[in-house]
């Protein structure tokens, strides 16, 4: 017997996260996030307060939500880390690629 691990309301709070992404300067409605989502609004109203909680969304003063600055800094983040092992992938192709001397 195999258990399944997946859970609803987790899934719909990572489609939220995704639904989110893409709308930082205006933001979203929760009524358009929950009818995107198709769930009600007390869901969404949870998801948004769980989110806003961990850091990961913020309400703007018109009462639209948008992605939260963690994210967007762990996005940050990987970006650098990218782009520093390229550096790292780059001189190592240089060392191994030279004639020798």
């Amino acid at each position: 017997m195999s258990a399944s691990y997946t859970n609803a309301a987790q899934q719909r709070i990572l489609a939220v996260l995704l639904a989110l992404a893409g709308n930082e300067f205006a933001g979203v409605l929760p009524s358009e996030l929950a009818q995107a989502l198709d769930t009600t609004a007390a869901n969404m109203t949870r998801d948004l307060d769980n989110l806003r909680t961990a850091g990961l969304a913020e309400r703007l003063e018109t009462g639209r939500w948008r992605l939260g600055p963690k994210l967007i800094q762990v996005a940050l983040a990987f970006s650098t880390h990218v782009a520093r092992m390229s550096d790292r992938l780059n001189e190592l192709q240089q060392r191994y690629t030279r004639l020798p001397s």
